[in-house]
């Protein structure tokens, strides 16, 4: 009998004035990435989504953040895994167009370096691990949300 482990995170599509979204490769996976983690005990989606990006960009103050939709991905291991992924899209005021950013979290991500550029989101973009799925529903304009800054 196969047990199936459920694992919750926060994913955030993150654009900025002019439309485009944050992406980053990272060691261990092939394709593009968006700042995203694993809920702590007891942590909300929201909550998840404001200190994974702090800890992996280093971006502190995020506008208009607006859930956009939960959805459950299977990863085909033995055993099978599946993550409840929880996708926001928040605004920022970055002018940087590329930065490299070390996580000193002290979690098994500590010392690794991402290297973070703005990209035009489209669906034709090869993200690892499906993390595409749902650039489709950016809202043209940018988020209706609240203003919530990474230590909310």
């Amino acid at each position: 009998m196969n047990t199936v482990t459920y694992v919750q995170k926060a994913c955030a599509y993150i654009t900025r004035q002019t439309g485009e979204l944050l992406v980053f490769d990272g060691p261990g996976h092939d394709g593009l990435q968006i700042p995203k983690g694993t809920l702590e005990n007891g942590e909300s989606p929201r909550a998840a989504l404001f200190r994974e990006v702090r800890e992996e960009s280093g971006l502190a103050t995020l506008t208009g953040t607006a859930h956009l939709t939960t959805d459950v991905w299977t990863r085909r291991e033995s055993p099978p895994k599946r993550y409840v992924r929880h996708f926001f899209h928040s605004t920022v005021q970055e002018s940087r167009d590329r930065w490299t950013h070390t996580v000193t979290d002290g979690g098994e991500e500590d010392g690794a370096e991402f290297e973070f550029r703005w990209v035009q989101p489209t669906t034709t973009q090869s993200f690892a691990l499906d993390l595409n799925d749902y650039v489709h529903l950016l809202p043209a304009g940018g988020p209706r949300g609240d203003v919530a800054s990474a230590s909310d």
